[in-house]
């Protein structure tokens, strides 16, 4: 099976474009996320088949990028906190390695089941990396087993985490959508679409989003979720401007943003007239987010954690150096954004163990960049054609972690992004909006650079800056 029919297999066509922008913790969306989403459906799959008063072990088996680069991305402790009923959404970041030490130290897990019921869990034996395997369906592969006793096997499920924290499982992989689900007002599965009904209706890309968003929300609903998600967005930066140390995970990286948060407002007078001034904002902004993910902190996947600073930042810089900038603003932003994920994640990837990091980085920009165009007024076709931007120069972008660790290039990664995209922005809005590369057709072309990339360069840290430093 083709690694791209994941897009077309158990995943609606018209998501909500609140699926887009998931609350939880870093460093990963795919491996941090998605793997404690498919805990959750393990325990109740546990529970659904009537198996859960004999389950006395549980083993867990990871593949592919999840066994290459799973312990440098949390997934090892997403698994412990996913099994014992933790959500992404719900886990408080605090209490995280309390809970992790507890399971190593007990060698057990108390799983949500029969109010609280405690199985077997040792390490070493039921978390297991096949780094030399892999699931046929996608690089991201989990198989859970649950045994009862002497060794008697009760249930087995896999499941595939295919980016920005989405999971599938192995029968959604090959299973018919509901049509229920397609009954929005204004289905799309394209750019061409959404350019067609705007220009024909006479409507923006955020009004055609909104429309759709009210077959599962109300309108004044769509408008508090986005404002909420935007809270969330200014309260990482926050953190992440604020919290000083070195980043986990053995490479001893400091964080930058406290110390650049200072130094641009000690220099704000001074420099207030630097045209370049703004950009040294964005990157604090993306940065202080970045941080905060690679620490482990609560974030918003953006579409996902590796790119989670680059949506906030170029927010953060339109409230803060846009003219005109409202709440409206804001939410049309987000909503035009999750637009252009819904393209990516239908026509392409998110994944970056599946196209590398255009899937992650390319889409962030991509998407910051109509969201910034829509906010501030342009047309459908710049929209469309700012979007093209950010995507067109991050193609071939490699996902190449050092260590497997959310930091480097990552984080510095996700300010290049951000500066890229307001940079898209303005291209885009300085023309007419014609253009002759369409966002459908380089869409299409990450897709295939994707599929013609390396494995070493997808999320595997087997090649590329990954292997630049042979003491890490």
């Amino acid at each position: 099976m083709s690694e791209f029919v994941i897009q077309q297999a158990g995943v609606r066509n018209h998501m909500s474009v609140f699926d887009f922008f998931g609350i939880g913790i870093g460093p990963s969306s795919s491996h941090t996320t998605g793997p404690m989403r498919a805990a959750n459906r393990f325990v109740d799959q546990i529970h659904r088949v009537g198996v859960a008063a004999g389950v006395v072990s549980i083993r867990v088996e990871l593949f592919g990028s999840l066994a290459l680069t799973g312990k440098g991305h949390g997934t090892d402790k997403a698994i412990f906190l996913g099994l014992q009923g933790e959500t992404p959404e719900g886990v408080d970041p605090e209490n995280v390695a309390a809970q992790v030490d507890k399971i190593r130290r007990n060698r057990e897990i108390r799983l949500p089941l029969d109010n609280g019921r405690i199985v077997k869990f040792c390490e070493s034996e039921s978390l297991l990396f096949c780094r030399n395997e892999q699931l046929p369906f996608h690089p991201n592969g989990i198989r859970f087993i649950a045994f009862g006793r002497e060794g008697r096997e009760l249930l087995k499920c896999v499941y595939y985490s295919v980016g920005g924290g989405f999971v599938v499982s192995e029968q959604e992989t090959v299973g018919d959508r509901d049509p229920e689900e397609e009954c929005v007002r204004f289905p799309f599965v394209s750019a061409a679409d959404l350019l067609d009904i705007a220009v024909s209706r006479g409507f923006s890309i955020s009004e055609i989003v909104r429309m759709n968003e009210e077959k599962w929300h109300s309108r004044d609903e769509v408008n508090m979720r986005a404002l909420a998600i935007w809270k969330v967005m200014r309260e990482c930066v926050d953190r992440g401007c604020a919290a000083e140390g070195n980043l986990p995970g053995g490479l001893g990286v400091r964080r930058r943003a406290p110390k650049l948060y200072q130094s641009l407002r000690a220099r704000a007078e001074e420099y207030g007239d630097d045209p370049l001034f703004a950009l040294e904002w964005v990157n604090l902004f993306a940065l202080a987010v970045s941080e905060e993910n690679a620490a482990g902190g609560r974030v918003v996947t953006a579409p996902t954690n590796g790119a989670a600073g680059i949506i906030p930042a170029v927010l953060s810089y339109y409230t803060r150096f846009c003219k005109g900038t409202c709440e409206e603003g804001i939410i049309r932003f987000l909503l035009t954004a999750g637009a252009i994920a819904s393209l990516y994640k239908r026509n392409a990837s998110i994944s970056g163990a599946e196209v590398g990091c255009q899937g992650e980085i390319g889409v962030a920009c991509s998407m910051a960049a109509a969201g910034l165009t829509e906010a501030l007024g342009g047309s459908v076709h710049q929209v469309e054609q700012a979007a093209e931007i950010g995507m067109e120069h991050n193609l071939g972008l490699t996902c190449d972690p050092i260590m497997g660790l959310v930091q480097i290039p990552c984080i510095e990664r996700n300010a290049m992004g951000a500066v890229k995209a307001i940079n898209a922005s303005r291209l885009a809005l300085g023309g007419d909006g014609q253009h002759y590369v369409s966002l459908d057709r380089v869409i299409a072309v990450m897709k295939q650079t994707g599929l013609d990339m390396s494995s070493q360069y997808k999320e595997t840290s087997r090649g590329g800056l990954a292997v630049s430093l042979p003491n890490c």
